[in-house]
């Protein structure tokens, strides 16, 4: 099981980090939503449950996943980019078999 940063994505989670002044990585899951089902959730992790959370380190950057969601997140890579007016985290995930056509969610 695996889970990648890119650079661009590991420079902007430490800026955050730095500004919010706390936190010990981010912590990457899913919820049900959306037209295709799925849609990734991305959030600051205060606290690690070691019953519940696994972690992976890379790039100086922590990613922790609950257990339940990592089967659907293995092998993704988190990235971050600027297109015009808008940007964000993206994620590629070799699990996904289709996107909806907002790109908002995704099915196996």
């Amino acid at each position: 099981m695996s889970l990648s940063i890119s650079d661009a994505a590991a420079d902007r989670v430490k800026a955050f980090l730095e500004n919010r002044g706390k936190g010990l990585g981010v912590r990457l899951g899913v919820k049900t939503t959306g037209c295709s089902g799925m849609a990734y959730v991305i959030e600051f992790v205060d606290e690690i449950n070691p019953d519940e959370d696994v972690t992976f380190e890379d790039k100086g950057v922590t990613i922790v996943v609950d257990k339940k969601s990592l089967v659907i997140l293995d092998g993704t890579e988190i990235d971050y980019a600027k297109e015009g007016l808008n940007e964000g985290f993206k994620f590629t995930n070799p699990n996904e078999s289709e996107r909806c056509g907002c790109g908002e969610s995704f099915t196996l």
